[in-house]
């Protein structure tokens, strides 16, 4: 064990320092007006844009530093100065959305996607398919329905109780800007993605966890695998004797008092996503080692079975009008 953390520690100190370089919200602005605006947010005042990194290369640098900086606290991160990679340039680029506060002219949190191409070769070019094998059922009646998300992130600031009033609405936001994607992308069925689990995260709490999700969101088909499965060496007794509430309701609050004893909660992003839909899957988890040694579980959300009061809220409320 010694030796392991010692590695981590060698390994921690070649990190590049996360650029200083903070490009000025006037540019960022310059570029996110020039016909990015993708839709206002539903709370917070906010604004959602979308663009790719070749349209605003001023504003993907600062996106870059801003994720960096973010997973880097968290304890993941790619170790660089900026976290931009293939994925967000070239003709399998991915496309950015970002939540950009008016009031404090940044950017509050971002996502990044890509929507399918109609001759499917986007689809060997995912960034979970590093991650993840695709199953033949899977590429055939899923991915071509499929929007693949990544790189969720909230900043670091606006994670913390003292900018609650800005925070407690971004992730929300987010979710307003993929619900724009579905009504201008009516094929769209499903949305697939990562949730991360960071090595700083208590190791039973993700036990239980993991079996909570496996317990209602398991993926019975194997439609996705991971390539280096995650070995939990979970206690085969702990679904049968920590999750007695009968229901899915009871046992998701005896989720929240168990993770509470390990001074843990639900990652937001996680709980984001299996609140959307009673029929989410779950698919196994791999680590990530060029992202920090991360824990990365598959997810997929089936759009009809979002739940109404998220869809109402999300989807239902967006005009294509509303774009600029």
């Amino acid at each position: 064990m010694k030796e392991v953390e010692q590695q981590r520690t060698e390994e921690q100190n070649f990190q590049q320092e996360v650029s200083r370089e903070v490009i000025s919200a006037s540019v960022i602005e310059a570029e996110l007006h020039n016909g990015h605006f993708l839709r206002k947010a539903n709370n917070g005042g906010n604004e959602i844009y979308h663009f790719r990194a070749e349209e605003c290369p001023n504003t993907m640098r600062e996106l870059g530093r801003l994720r960096e900086e973010t997973f880097r606290a968290a304890g993941g991160g790619t170790g660089k100065e900026l976290d931009i990679d293939a994925y967000d340039s070239g003709e399998f680029a991915y496309t950015q959305l970002v939540v950009w506060d008016p009031e404090l002219r940044m950017i509050l949190g971002g996502y990044r996607y890509i929507i399918p191409t109609g001759d499917g070769a986007y689809a060997s070019h995912l960034a979970t398919g590093e991650l993840f094998h695709f199953s033949d059922k899977f590429q055939r009646e899923y991915l071509p329905y499929t929007i693949e998300l990544g790189r969720s992130f909230v900043q670091t600031a606006f994670q913390s109780t003292r900018d609650a009033r800005k925070g407690l609405y971004v992730l929300d936001n987010l979710w307003d800007g993929l619900g724009a994607l579905l009504v201008l992308n009516p094929q769209i069925r499903y949305f697939f993605g990562k949730v991360t689990m960071y090595p700083t995260y208590n190791w039973e709490a993700r036990n239980l966890l993991q079996v909570f999700l496996q317990r209602y969101f398991r993926d019975n088909e194997g439609l996705v695998t991971p390539i280096h499965p995650l070995e939990l060496h979970l206690d085969p007794d702990m679904e049968h004797r920590v999750f007695v509430g009968g229901d899915y309701r009871n046992d998701f609050e005896i989720l929240l008092r168990e993770l509470g004893k390990f001074g843990e909660r639900i990652p937001p992003l996680i709980k984001s996503y299996i609140s959307l839909s009673p029929t989410s899957k779950v698919f196994g988890t791999a680590i990530n080692h060029d992202f920090g040694d991360v824990e990365e579980t598959g997810i997929l959300v089936a759009v009809d079975d979002v739940l109404p009061d998220k869809r109402s809220r999300h989807i239902d409320t967006f005009r294509p009008q509303q774009q600029g």
